[in-house]
């Protein structure tokens, strides 16, 4: 009972930890290793294995690292689905570098600043030297998102992210079979051979196994409920076939399936995409949970200052010198490469390799390597080190270089009538960054010659969405006349911002009721009020409603506003004195107070429902944007 307690506990703390890191903004995988360090000190997996199994203390090892293996091989296979080829375009020439020079010159500098600080034999130090060399999507992805640098250098720090982790495995897998149990100098022809072997047998199953289910995805042969666990399976299955002809390329078979499938252009695979997104969440919070519970704290204080001056040497001098180096006449910039060089962080597949080998070598007595029993409690301390200063330092090292807006309060508009160019303009002017996105022509660039980013493109566009400069934008509103368009582009763009900040117009009534309606699942937040349908909004708009920016203070409070505007006015959202935007919903009506600024749509003279009834059965829409000919028709060509 005690034992199912404890596995009960390991998922539950993992999500209680990434929700409380997502809540204080501290790096996810701190939160876990502290969790999981403290679970380990009243409670020892191992030990409870070993009563399970008569005594065996080998039990929990033997059980627990094909395991963790398997889930690493999950994570990379999520992490190798998020690789886009055209990407590259931007990060190919410097990815490719740090992660085959920069790879090389990091292997030289850990594996020398472990034998000179930690005072390591050279064998074990060239070990730990090459799993040292992965940085980690698990730790890379978090970090970006909460920075949001700039789109070239966040494509170049994910794609050697990912696909750094096989290499330094593979790399430590030579190390180890070619230095520590030969006992001797390795032939080079020898590591070639090696080294050959393993990558052919990855990139060919990987290669192969997504050529396979390409097809019978395509074909129809596996129906749609069965495309997740189908690609899930045969990812584990080639992982497991990889490992056993060549150690560790079952890594690189992963992440080529990955890659492939996310590239191909025959069927979508967000839904496949979404159910690794989720069951990566969790693995990684059961992963760090139960290694993190066979830490020892005493261990880890045990190594002392010198474990400090490890961590400082691997972050301020050998991760500068090999970005530095391998990025010499690369296209970034020194601002670019300065970042890259400051963001460096050892996450899961550091931990799951290194305990791996540190298992190997406890069976191993012919070994005799001094230090060995070390080696996950290095990499633990290095991962503990690394997350927290990169942690810490990130955002502002990428403010200091101007490689990030300071806020991200920015607003991408879906739709650019006539009233919603007033609305960004009116944003614009409160100082924030707003981009407007519309299929109309005319309507776009009209929106330029108001002074208003704005891009014709259409928003469902998967290759669009990726392509947009997003940089210090927070928000998707969805204004298009069209009520179906706007829940479509919002679902789609659940990828890019949080369900938190997703935005549309209330629905028109024939939509709110009715077989013929829309169901409210389907939306995001409601804007501003009951009743205000985008028709609502172009009706006052038409008759000459504006948009108007007030500073509320203790002498001008919101009720001297109401008095003055009364039922004529819609607060639209409020800016706080720290520049933080609150949009004004339906789930959470605004409550100004003084110190913000309010944006409204003021409305001096009322409707004159008589006019537009007239001006209806003369065949005339009094409420039409003037600026195109029928630009307002709710056609979906028309609307996003």
């Amino acid at each position: 009972m005690e034992f199912l307690l404890y596995l009960a506990m390991v998922p539950a703390l993992g999500v209680v930890a990434q929700w409380l890191a997502w809540r204080t903004g501290f790096p996810s995988i701190l939160v876990l290793l502290l969790f999981g360090v403290t679970l380990g000190y009243f409670v020892q997996p191992d030990a409870f294995l070993a009563q399970l199994t008569d005594g065996d203390q080998t039990a929990g090892p033997n059980l627990l690292f094909p395991l963790v293996a398997l889930s690493v091989a999950v994570i990379m296979f999520e992490g190798g689905l998020s690789l886009k080829i055209s990407e590259l375009t931007e990060s190919g020439s410097a990815s490719l570098r740090l992660v085959t020079i920069g790879a090389l010159l990091s292997f030289i500098g850990n594996t020398l600043a472990t034998h000179y600080i930690l005072e390591f034999g050279w064998q074990l130090s060239a070990l730990l030297g090459a799993i040292l060399v992965v940085t980690g999507p698990t730790v890379i992805g978090p970090l970006l998102r909460q920075v949001r640098p700039s789109r070239r250098v966040a494509a170049t720090l994910k794609w050697e992210g990912i696909v750094i982790d096989p290499i330094g495995a593979v790399l430590a897998v030579l190390v180890y079979e070619e230095v520590l149990l030969q006992h001797s100098t390795p032939e080079f022809s020898s590591v070639m051979t090696s080294l050959a072997w393993t990558a052919t047998v990855g990139l060919v199953l990987g290669c192969a196994g997504g050529a396979i289910l390409t097809q019978a995805l395509r074909r129809f042969w596996v129906p749609d409920h069965l495309h997740g666990v189908s690609a899930l399976t045969l990812a584990l299955l080639l992982f497991a076939i990889s490992d056993l002809l060549a150690h560790e390329s079952g890594l690189i078979t992963v992440t080529v399936l990955g890659i492939w499938l996310t590239n191909q252009k025959h069927f979508d695979v967000e839904h496949i995409i979404e159910l690794k997104e989720n069951l990566r969440t969790l693995l990684i919070g059961c992963l760090f949970i139960v290694l993190g519970s066979r830490v020892n704290l005493a261990d880890i204080g045990a190594i002392g200052l010198p474990g400090v001056g490890l961590v400082l040497a691997l972050v301020l001098v050998v991760r500068p010198i090999s970005v530095y180096l391998s990025l010499l006449g690369s296209p970034l910039n020194y601002r670019e490469q300065t970042f890259i060089a400051g963001l460096a962080p050892r996450g899961i597949v550091a931990a799951a390799v290194s305990s791996v080998f540190a298992l190997g070598m406890e069976s191993r007595t012919d070994l005799n390597i001094p230090g060995s029993e070390q080696l996950a409690t290095v990499t633990f301390l290095v991962i503990i080190g690394t997350v927290g200063v990169y942690g810490m330092a990130a955002g502002p090292l990428a403010k200091f270089l101007r490689l990030a807006d300071e806020t991200s309060n920015g607003v991408l508009i879906a739709g650019a009538d006539a009233w919603v160019r007033d609305f960004a303009s009116e944003l614009a002017g409160l100082g924030l960054r707003v981009l407007m996105v519309d299929t109309n022509y005319n309507k776009i660039s009209k929106a330029k010659m108001d002074g208003i980013p704005a891009e014709c493109v259409n928003i469902l566009n998967e290759h669009v969405r990726e392509e947009l400069d997003l940089a210090g934008i927070g928000r998707f509103v969805a204004m298009t006349p069209n009520d179906e368009v706007n829940s479509l582009a919002l679902r789609e763009c659940k990828t890019l911002f949080d369900s938190s900040r997703l935005y549309q117009l209330t629905f028109k009534s024939k939509n709110t009721a009715g077989r013929r309606g829309l169901t409210k699942n389907l939306m995001g937040r409601e804007l501003f009020g009951e009743g205000l349908t985008y028709t609502k909004f172009r009706e006052l708009h038409s008759v000459g409603a504006t948009f108007k920016s007030t500073k509320l203070s203790s002498a001008y409070t919101f009720e001297d506003f109401l008095e003055k505007y009364g039922d004529q006015s819609v607060v639209m959202c409020a800016l706080d004195s720290d520049g933080n935007l609150k949009m004004n919903t339906i789930d959470s009506p605004l409550i100004p107070v003084a110190g913000q600024t309010i944006l409204a749509m003021v409305n001096a003279t009322p409707i004159d429902k008589n006019h537009a009834a007239h001006a209806h059965e003369a065949g005339i829409d009094p409420a039409a944007d003037s600026s195109a000919t029928n630009s307002n028709a709710p056609k979906v060509s028309d609307n996003v």
